[in-house]
């Protein structure tokens, strides 16, 4: 294979990685992101494993730049677990309302749980993919989309997602 037809492979994941970013980093720090991993991606294609996907590869890129972002010394951070909630972002004027509402519940999702979704239902990766964009195994992909999905239906539904304040569930007694 040529570098014109990686690049041409690279270029055909620009859109995806634009989502992604967006949707990890915000739109401030979208482009940014991009062409950090683009730039990464570009000066070490010898890495790449050229029988597999490019796109899995761009993602877990991308991924570990924007973990080693957050890890910068001199950033106000906490430890974020699957149990942090961030803070929703900022509207846009003019954005629609059910657009808006999701994007501040994605927001509030814990990263590890926000990263799985994305790359499962904006990306549409399979699970084996998604596990190997971000260095875990396949069975934390599914649980942390499991309890990803059931805090998100919570935050958009404007209940307590189970582990913020909600009741604990009531058992029935079966004999």
């Amino acid at each position: 294979m040529t570098a014109f037809d990686d690049s041409r492979q690279l270029q055909a994941c620009l859109p995806g990685l634009r989502r992604y970013a967006r949707a990890l980093a915000g739109a401030l720090h979208a482009d940014d992101l991009v062409q950090d991993t683009v730039e990464r991606a570009w000066r070490r294609r010898d890495q790449w494993q050229r029988d597999g996907a490019m796109r899995p590869w761009l993602f877990s890129i991308m991924h570990n730049l924007h973990v080693d972002q957050l890890r910068r010394p001199g950033l106000a951070l906490q430890a974020l677990d699957d149990d942090t909630l961030l803070p929703a972002p900022e509207r846009a004027p003019g954005q629609a309302i059910a657009i808006g509402e999701m994007d501040a519940a994605l927001a509030r999702l814990p990263l590890g749980q926000r990263e799985v979704i994305l790359l499962v239902a904006l990306e549409q990766m399979p699970y084996e993919q998604v596990a190997a964009t971000l260095g875990i195994p396949v069975g934390t992909v599914m649980s942390r989309l499991s309890r990803g999905r059931e805090k998100l239906r919570a935050l958009l539904d404007g209940r307590p997602a189970s582990g913020q304040g909600s009741a604990p569930p009531t058992l029935k007694v079966v004999k």
